[in-house]
């Protein structure tokens, strides 16, 4: 029986979840180009200083501080570029020609810009060289030059354990010479939607059906965690049905995320069957839209410890599922797939229009977030505006969106340029 769970706020579902949730702890060693989206399973500190020689900044010449008065006439006696540094003397009063990226030799400390110097004659032995150049805006001393480990050091931290691989950490690891990375294994993500109305997108329909979107929209927001989705497919009203898929899948599985079937209709068969099979943790949240939202555990033996499958079911209505999925699912999924410190962002933003609410549930509006400069404002302000009728039906009023705007659960209507809390969507997904 399910009347028992208690509901919760969405910051206590959270808390729990963290909790309960035992991260991944399985590695597997990938090349760089294979760990985009993976999570790091171990502190990498940089093997080299980055750059590992002293470089320049800029193209220039490369010279002594003391030679960079203005006016300065200096004989050009060699080049140093990229991967090919200069190898010679420099005696004093003269300089060489540097290009960006290459070795700045020691007896030089600065590079004046090719655009602040005047080239003078033509080079007898290296070829598009001038033979001297007139220093017009000398630059202060040890301008232009990146010392050894300006980017990092050899043994500072580069990546640590639970961190989640972009193209960022990636190019660094590259940069610094780190071909492979140990990572946590991707999470086996099981996806289904349960509804006797629902067919794939192609079909035709019956009259009472409607296309299924909640397989692909749950797809889609999860592509960029760590994780290996299993379509397990639509399934249609049934208890046993929707059992014999679960308990069949569970065992190979991580987690299961359904969509339908959680409410309390009398087709809402869900959350029996993950009693059947295992139990609920809680079901149904003081949350709008998303209240009836279930979470709990498949265990696929008789010993609770073997092998559990965690399962998350979320609402049927499109939008629900959406915000159920971004709220719950998505942080919950990072957390059983080892991500570390990966806390919401948030920003505060004022309303551009009043907003009805009645107290008790913490609610979330899709909105338009602009940050713009006002006449009587000094500075730029953030501005947010829901994007229209906000039925949880309505997948259109994600269309202009770019956050979520966040209503507290005590709070009663709120006026026009009140302060909220917004949650930019890009950084959720």
């Amino acid at each position: 029986m399910t009347h028992g769970i208690q509901r919760l706020d969405l910051s206590e579902a959270l808390a729990l979840l963290n909790e309960l949730l035992p991260p991944l702890a399985e590695q597997e060693i990938r090349p760089l180009a294979q760990a985009r989206y993976a999570v790091n399973a171990s502190n990498i500190v940089a093997p080299v200083s980055l750059p590992p020689f002293r470089s320049s900044a800029m193209d220039g010449y490369a010279a002594r501080a003391a030679d960079l008065s203005l006016g300065n006439r200096l004989p050009v006696v060699g080049v140093s570029a990229a991967g090919h540094p200069f190898v010679g003397s420099i005696p004093n009063g003269s300089c060489i020609r540097i290009l960006t990226g290459a070795v700045v030799p020691d007896i030089t400390d600065s590079v004046i810009i090719q655009e602040d110097v005047s080239r003078h004659g033509k080079h007898a032995t290296l070829p598009n060289l001038p033979e001297a150049i007139q220093i017009d805006d000398p630059p202060t001393p040890g301008a232009n030059v990146r010392a050894v480990g300006h980017d990092v050091d050899q043994g500072s931290p580069l990546v640590l354990a639970g961190q989640q691989l972009n193209a960022f950490e990636l190019a660094w690891l590259a940069a610094c010479g780190v071909p492979e990375v140990a990572v946590l294994r991707p999470l086996r993500v099981g996806i289904l939607a349960t509804g006797d109305e629902l067919q794939p997108p192609g079909t035709t329909l019956a009259p009472g059906q409607i296309f299924d979107s909640n397989r692909l929209l749950v797809t889609e927001l999860l592509q960029q965690l760590p994780i290996e989705i299993i379509d397990l497919g639509l399934i249609k009203d049934d208890a046993e049905a929707i059992q014999q898929t679960i308990a069949e899948a569970a065992p190979t599985l991580d987690a299961i995320i359904s969509t339908g079937g959680v409410s309390v209709g009398d087709a809402d068969f869900v959350t029996e069957v993950v009693q059947r099979l295992g139990e609920l943790d809680f079901w149904r949240l003081n949350l709008k839209p998303g209240k009836p939202m279930a979470v709990g555990r498949i265990y696929s033996s008789d010993n609770q410890s073997s092998n559990t499958t965690w399962f998350f079911g979320l609402p049927g209505n499109p939008v629900s599922c959406a915000v159920t999925c971004l709220l719950v699912a998505v942080p919950a999924l990072k957390r059983l797939a080892g991500q570390t410190n990966t806390p919401s962002t948030t920003i505060a933003a004022q309303l551009t229009q009043d907003i009805k609410h009645r107290a008790g549930r913490q609610e979330y509006l899709r909105g338009e977030l602009v940050s713009e400069r006002r006449a009587t404002q000094t500075q730029a302000g953030n501005w947010v505006t829901p994007t229209g009728d906000q039925s949880s039906n309505r997948l259109g009023s994600f269309q202009q969106a770019n956050c979520l705007i966040s209503i507290p659960k005590d709070a009663g209507n709120l006026g026009a340029g009140t302060w909220v809390e917004v949650m930019p969507l890009p950084a959720m997904i």
